[in-house]
């Protein structure tokens, strides 16, 4: 089985090793094409005004001046000289679960592949407020390859991704599988903090803030705070279904 590695948070980040891990224990042919910095939070952005610079830093390992997006085109298009059978993306620094998926370059990398008809799963690794000094990546690295190998018997729908999120618990401490829905938070967990240097000059800081929810039944959300690993089917097809028929009456078309 060939293999394709990308991430979000750059070719030295702690979880992309782990990734590797997970993968070499799943096939020998394993390909890295990942971005030379941190990316996290660009999500499906392809670099068009830039050239995409190239640079070979090992064996089967490349890194990508670009985004996740760009890394899988290249990973396909130009590295591997023909298509993999699998791409893995991650193990993202903190759970993509929820609204993330839509900021998400950990996901948007397993979308690309997704649309070039390559099975994709994004993986990433939870962690809480007193664990993202540094965040732990040995459950992941513990139940993902069993979890990926059974996930290659699942006929992968057209234009289906699967989100994979490893709970803030020891290996030995997770509770199983949950497959989950897209949870929803009631707060975003976005927040500006609005600084000031050292002229007096105003600026800002987007980040996390640490809110308490209750999250919804079966959702990827409640998997986690529960201990469990949640498996997400993700689909590309954004149309909002449910309201085709609406508009077409309120347009009498």
């Amino acid at each position: 089985m060939r293999i394709l590695l990308t991430n979000d948070d750059g070719i030295h980040a702690e979880g992309f090793a782990a990734l590797e891990a997970i993968a070499r224990e799943l096939s020998s042919d394993v390909w890295v094409v990942a971005p030379e910095t941190d990316q996290s939070g660009v999500a499906h952005s392809l670099t068009l005004h830039d050239p995409l610079r190239l640079r070979e830093v090992g064996e089967r390992r490349f890194a990508v001046r670009g985004t996740p997006t760009d890394c899988v085109i290249m990973g396909v298009q130009e590295v591997m000289g023909g298509r993999p059978d699998l791409i893995l993306s991650g193990v993202n620094r903190g759970q993509n679960a929820a609204d993330d998926v839509t900021y998400s370059g950990t996901i948007a990398a397993a979308m690309e592949g997704t649309l070039m008809g390559i099975r994709s799963i994004a993986l990433s690794q939870a962690y809480g407020w007193k664990t993202r000094g540094k965040p732990s990546y040995e459950t992941a690295v513990a139940h993902a390859p069993a979890l990926i190998d059974k996930l290659m018997n699942f006929a992968f729908p057209p234009d289906t991704l699967l989100n994979v999120n490893f709970p803030d618990r020891a290996p030995d401490a997770v509770q199983g599988v949950q497959v989950a829905r897209q949870g929803k938070r009631t707060l975003s967990e976005l927040a500006v903090d609005k600084r000031t240097d050292g002229r007096g000059v105003p600026y800002f800081w987007v980040g996390f803030r640490n809110e308490e929810e209750t999250p919804a039944e079966e959702s990827d959300l409640a998997a986690l705070a529960a201990g469990y690993i949640s498996v997400t089917p993700l689909k590309l097809d954004l149309t909002a279904t449910a309201v085709l028929g609406d508009l077409r009456r309120l347009l009498d078309v």
